[in-house]
């Protein structure tokens, strides 16, 4: 192919759909076509996430997050949980707030028991206290929606706009840990605001870069894992000024990169500094727990970090998380410690195949078309960097580690559309059906999805553990089914969770605790402890039959 007929190929299609270049007016009936194409999109997301919002027990980490969100409610400070910044518990207090709950101010227990004692034993109602914590998340990750959409179609056009939305609405990940109260869905979607307001800083830095300074503290108020970014995001910024300065001399230019750069730090710093403020304006930090005292490197950055004391202890307590052996299960293989390509092949499960497709041809697409190439650095260098750090952890627990991916690479994905060939399209948009199809089927059982290559959610127990399949949120729907089909039976339950079975009408013994041939009834265990089993549990499950299954996480067998 000549130069010039690959560039006729790859240059994208002008926004307003015209192939001659001229600016033209939409008709008016098509001018509600877009608008309506994202509400319908949306819709469709916040159906499926209030769904499985209201249907799901609490997972593992939701519980202390609620607790702590309504700690902060009720002036106790930062006491418990200082491993993670205040922001993003401080949005889970917002739904917390509407429910009123009781909260015990004189507990002053272990923070693993701080959540399961505001659920269950403080009076309160654990539905609707878990429904309201995980509503502005789900508010949060619809927004963030509008964020992936609006990039796209700067990038490459409306058609661009709605394939990127339409592909970060259908994302099993996203919709399975946006409808819950954790802190994944938040941080990656601070982390893609602040790179959208970056790149539109090229335009119009003063307005933009210290807006994006505000997002990428968000971030870093919500969830340690964003630092990584910091470096990357300044330097974006940096990047940004440079670009929207052009004619200035270079001496000036470069003061006023330097000033960029500067303003997106300070915001950062000032956002983590307000959000500590706002639950204790006195910063009476006292840590429940020893504070482990870190040396080396990770000391060093944790004392030239410009944060509060709360905010380094906390990362002093998650470099003590990393550095404990924790156990994995990978493709049907328990092991201890850490495997580097974790991540990569626990994303290869559980992502859609035409996703995965068409991230990759994203990627392309923004590094071969010469009008897109400059938003390259935008999405795909942080998404490399968060990605590569979150592979170093030594937590081998789930993608949502890597949330970051389905929303910086959809809009990667969304600018496929800017390929100047009819078969591109179409191809295109039969892999955005493709992800839609394979999205819906697996509703409401989000968390355990895998795609069809692995077969499917019902088979994802086999492959991955913990919150990949197994973390906690079907109690209630066991409770359900025991009451339904095992009436009046005999019930032996090994549940990996944070809910408390009692609360859920569940009445049963732990069949770990008596010796295995006075077991006999109904062998009920999630499947993360079906992966690691071992000792007198794998005699249990290798002497029982599985008769029955409970949202693709809790395998029942007969004995």
């Amino acid at each position: 192919m000549m130069a010039s007929e690959q560039q006729t190929v790859l240059d994208p299609v002008p926004a307003s759909g015209a192939r001659d270049g001229k600016v033209r007016q939409p008709r008016p009936a098509r001018r509600w076509l877009v608008p309506l194409l994202v509400v319908v999109l949306l819709a469709q997301m916040a159906a499926v996430m209030v769904t499985t919002a209201v249907q799901q027990t609490p997972t593992i980490d939701e519980p202390v997050y609620v607790a702590t969100a309504a700690e902060y409610l009720h002036g106790q400070g930062i006491r418990y949980n200082p491993e993670h910044p205040p922001l993003g518990k401080l949005v889970v207090a917002v739904g917390v707030a509407i429910t009123d709950p009781h909260v015990d101010t004189a507990f002053d227990g272990p923070q693993i028991d701080l959540g399961p004692h505001l659920l269950y034993e403080s009076g309160n109602d654990p539905w609707r206290l878990m429904f309201w914590a995980r509503l502005p998340v789900i508010v949060l990750t619809l927004l963030f929606g509008l964020v992936v959409f609006a990039f796209a179609r700067e990038l490459a056009g409306r058609a661009a706009g709605l394939t990127a939305l339409a592909l970060y609405a259908f994302s099993p990940d996203v919709v399975a840990h946006g409808s819950l109260a954790t802190l994944d869905v938040p941080t990656a979607g601070f982390l893609l605001t602040s790179v959208w307001l970056l790149w539109r800083a090229r335009l119009r830095p003063r307005r933009y870069v210290p807006l994006a300074g505000l997002a990428l503290g968000a971030a870093l108020a919500t969830k340690m894992s964003a630092l990584p970014a910091v470096p990357v995001l300044v330097a974006l910024a940096a990047l940004s000024v440079w670009s929207a300065r052009r004619g200035d001399e270079t001496r000036r230019r470069l003061l006023r990169v330097l000033a960029g750069a500067t303003v997106v730090a300070l915001a950062a710093v000032a956002v983590v500094w307000a959000s500590y403020l706002v639950v204790d304006p006195r910063l009476r930090w006292t840590s429940q727990d020893q504070v482990p005292v870190v040396h080396g490197l990770r000391g060093t950055l944790v004392d030239l970090l410009p944060f509060p004391q709360a905010y380094a202890d906390g990362m002093r307590l998650q470099f003590r998380f990393e550095n404990h052996p924790w156990e994995g299960f990978l493709f049907g293989r328990m092991y201890t410690g850490h495997l580097w390509y974790y991540l990569p092949a626990a994303l290869l499960v559980k992502t859609p195949l035409g996703l995965l497709a068409l991230w990759a041809a994203g990627a392309v697409v923004l590094v071969a078309v010469r009008r897109l190439r400059s938003a390259a650095p935008y999405l795909l260098v942080p998404a490399g960097v968060l990605l590569a750090s979150a592979m170093t952890g030594s937590r081998d627990f789930g993608t949502r580690y890597a949330l970051f991916l389905p929303m910086f690479l959809a809009v990667a994905a969304g600018c496929v559309v800017a390929v100047r060939r009819r078969l591109s399209r179409v191809v295109t948009g039969a892999l955005v059906l493709f992800v839609a199809v394979s999205s819906l089927l697996t509703f409401p059982f989000y968390l355990p999805y895998s795609n069809e290559a692995f077969g499917g959610p019902a088979r994802t127990h086999l492959r991955l553990h913990d919150s990949n399949v197994d973390w906690g949120q079907d109690l209630g729907r066991l409770a359900e089914r025991l009451r339904e089909r095992y009436p009046d039976e005999r019930i032996w339950l090994v549940y990996k969770g944070s809910g408390l079975p009692s609360a859920y009408g569940i009445e049963a013994s732990d069949p770990r605790e008596v010796p295995v041939d006075d077991v006999h009834g109904l062998l009920v265990v999630s499947d993360s402890s079906v992966a690691k089993a071992k000792g007198r549990l794998a005699e249990l499950i290798d002497s029982s039959r599985p008769v029955d299954e409970v949202g693709h996480s809790i395998t029942i067998y007969r004995r």
